[in-house]
């Protein structure tokens, strides 16, 4: 095939009006409308195009994809194969921005799009060579693997050599894990669905016996609103999945609490014996996780963050100094597959599962691929992945549990490729008449965003 060079690159702004139904409220987040900050980067073949997002909540959308427009433009013209022939340098260049760099040097915002671009460009390359990201990943060499990795600012933590050691000792048994991903049974699922804070108990606990019925066996409910009615909830919860057929139960406070809150709160909560905390305080506060996972561990409860971890550095300290149980990456929160993938090799060095964040528009679209990645290519154990039955409709190639497992991915790409129809149906503020932002229906949403 000839060389495919990047000629441009457009972003869309879609938002998802999930506010209306609660859907994604917890004690931090009361009003969530589910939203994708969304790249595209055209090439001068007009069959292959790379397709990226960022996940946001709303609100503030439109700024993340002004960053993908900055950081895009420094795509234009090149080829992909200088690109992908060191992706280490490419992932280092796009961060080396230093004028972007200065507003967010690798958080915030500029990370957000980070992630949205990087994406995009693992993407196209899947397209190109006709597999999906999970497929190529675990295909490489380990060198070839480590050459995907800027180790800069964790090497006192994880060198390139010991990043080898770990995935050469990985191929060992990795031809029968491939056959567990073949035969889609390599991630199980766990849900959410039930356990948004803003659910009433009946509509919870229907949920609830609907998910058990479909074979999940891991079930998350939000907590951290009130005491009296995280009790109630939870009851309700352990009255239909019970406590001994090997069903698991999490809780997620989104970070409402500060760490004597947290510990105080999930101590009153330690007879429904949850697995896990997820986000119990700040997600930046390392020593305020190691405290809480210290005082919990008498009573069997573990510590769960991620989802909102800046980078790989923040990653490296929760895991060297013990602050944490559960590593829960986020596949646009961090920079994209290359920085998950330094993540994935951290966790494996300190012995903490992987089970990543996927509560939200097109994330389990992206994570099934790097759950499969770990378990194939650096763990080699399996673990569970988040999955919220929600907007996958969307999705030209949308995420599928069968039996509580993810199906396989078995198209070319990162699954993230949404249908034109639904981008110019919820993109913000939209076409009049054509996006739902300009129906009478979405007064009640614009109307509360200027209170």
């Amino acid at each position: 095939m000839s060389e495919i060079t990047i000629t441009g690159s457009s972003t869309r702004d879609v938002r998802f009006p999930t506010s209306l139904d609660k859907t994604g409220s917890d004690a931090m987040n009361a009003a969530c409308d589910y939203s994708s900050a969304y790249c595209i980067l055209q090439t001068d073949n007009p069959a292959f195009s790379g397709h990226g997002m960022s996940f946001t909540i709303g609100r503030g959308n439109d700024i993340v994809c002004s960053a993908i427009r900055y950081l895009a433009d420094r795509l234009h013209g090149r080829t992909l194969s200088s690109l992908t022939e060191d992706w280490a340098a490419t992932w280092r260049y796009l961060v080396n921005d230093s004028q972007l760099r200065w507003i967010g040097p690798e958080k915030g915002v500029i990370h957000l799009a980070l992630g949205a671009v990087v994406n995009a460009i693992w993407d196209l390359w899947a397209k190109v060579l006709g597999k999906p990201v999970w497929r190529i990943v675990s295909e490489m060499t380990p060198a070839e693997f480590v050459r995907c990795i800027d180790f800069r600012y964790i090497t006192d933590a994880l060198t390139p050599d010991e990043a080898l050691e770990i995935l050469r000792a990985a191929e060992v048994g990795k031809a029968e894990r491939m056959h567990d991903v073949e035969q889609n049974r390599a991630v199980p699922a766990y849900t959410t669905s039930a356990g948004w804070l803003g659910y009433g108990e009946e509509k919870m606990e229907a949920l609830l016996r609907e998910t058990l019925s479909k074979g999940y066996k891991h079930f998350k409910i939000k907590v951290g609103g009130d005491l009296d009615r995280d009790r109630m909830r939870l009851s309700i919860a352990r009255k239909v999945i019970g406590y001994d057929k090997g069903n698991v139960l999490m809780v997620d406070a989104n970070q409402v609490w500060s760490v004597p809150e947290a510990i105080a709160y999930m101590t009153a909560l330690k007879e429904y014996r949850p697995w896990f905390i997820e986000e119990p305080t700040s997600p930046d506060d390392v020593l305020g996780h190691k405290a809480v996972r210290d005082a919990l561990r008498p009573f069997g409860i573990g510590v769960a963050t991620g989802e909102m971890c800046q980078n790989r550095v923040v990653f490296k300290q929760l895991l060297a100094v013990g602050a944490i149980d559960v590593c829960q990456i986020d596949a646009c929160r961090l920079g994209g597959v290359n920085e998950v993938l330094a993540v994935l090799l951290l966790a494996k060095k300190f012995n903490v599962p992987i089970v990543p964040h996927s509560g939200g528009v097109g994330l389990p679209e992206y994570t099934q691929h790097l759950s499969t990645i770990d378990y194939v290519a650096v763990s080699g154990k399996q673990s569970v992945l988040e999955y919220v039955d929600h907007l996958h409709e969307h999705f030209l190639h949308p995420a599928v549990i069968r039996e509580g497992y993810y199906t396989t991915p078995t198209e070319p790409g990162y699954s993230v490729e949404m249908k034109e129809a639904s981008m110019d149906e919820y993109e913000y503020p939209g076409k009049p008449g054509v996006s739902w932002w300009t129906s009478e229906e979405a007064r009640s949403i614009l109307e509360g965003e200027k209170n």
